[in-house]
């Protein structure tokens, strides 16, 4: 298996703490929640952000855990996290359009327990490859070889990616920005993830900002519970 050296970025003390939080309430929602997708109704609303932390701290609390980047319109995962940014590697839409296997396509990382299915190249429209036999096949397979499968979704109503993927899932968590999303678009994205058969784990309010004298020097990042559970992020996307 090769390996890809990944940057981690340091998240705020508040920050890591919501994550935590996160992290337990999946753990304890049940064995056959194995294949999870991490969605927002919009871009830039910190999904990206979400998929990979939660990834990354499940692996490091033992928990064998793939990342699977499926946002093959618009991926941030390359530019953010890969140490060598001149590295070519074979990623998903090889392994779905029949140029490579599924021994190619996943990688060890640096992250202990942590593994990456990476996106090489952009596609201007990838619904087709969603659709096709492979990717549940690969789902099917990263499941049965990893405890979590954590899927970096593309937006739930930008196109119909985000539906596709929710189908082969066995849960969702939806990301979305606070004071920004209309509570309009959020139900909408909401009924289309249940309306192919994946259950909502729970809801993420994103760059939540308080005044809570608990926090200290971390006051203006805050914690939201919806729907289970949730969680504060900062200024990143």
């Amino acid at each position: 298996m090769q390996k890809l050296e990944l940057r981690i970025p340091e998240l705020p003390f508040a920050v890591e703490e919501a994550m935590n939080r996160l992290r337990v309430n999946i753990k304890f929602s049940g064995m056959h929640t194995r294949k999870i997708m991490v969605a927002s109704t919009f871009p830039n609303e910190g999904k990206s952000t979400v998929a990979f932390n939660l990834w990354r701290m499940m692996a490091e609390a033992g928990f064998p855990s793939v990342l699977v980047d499926a946002d093959l319109r618009k991926s941030v995962f390359k530019e953010r996290h890969a140490a060598d940014q001149t590295r070519d590697f074979k990623g998903l839409a090889y392994y779905l359009s029949g140029q490579a296997e599924y021994e190619d396509v996943v990688y060890a990382t640096n992250v202990e327990n942590g593994y990456v299915v990476p996106i090489a190249e952009i596609l201007e429209n990838p619904s087709n490859l969603l659709e096709d036999a492979r990717f549940k096949e690969l789902l099917n397979r990263l499941a049965e070889d990893y405890r979590f499968v954590i899927i970096d979704s593309p937006p739930i109503d930008s196109v119909s990616d985000g539906s596709l993927i929710a189908a082969r899932c066995d849960g969702a968590i939806l990301v979305i920005r606070a004071g920004e999303t209309p509570k309009s678009q959020i139900r909408e994205s909401l009924q289309q993830i249940q309306r192919v058969g994946c259950p909502l784990i729970g809801t993420v309010l994103n760059r939540v900002e308080t005044r809570s004298a608990s926090y200290g020097r971390y006051g203006r990042y805050g914690s939201y519970y919806k729907y289970g559970y949730g969680y504060g992020y900062g200024r990143e996307k």
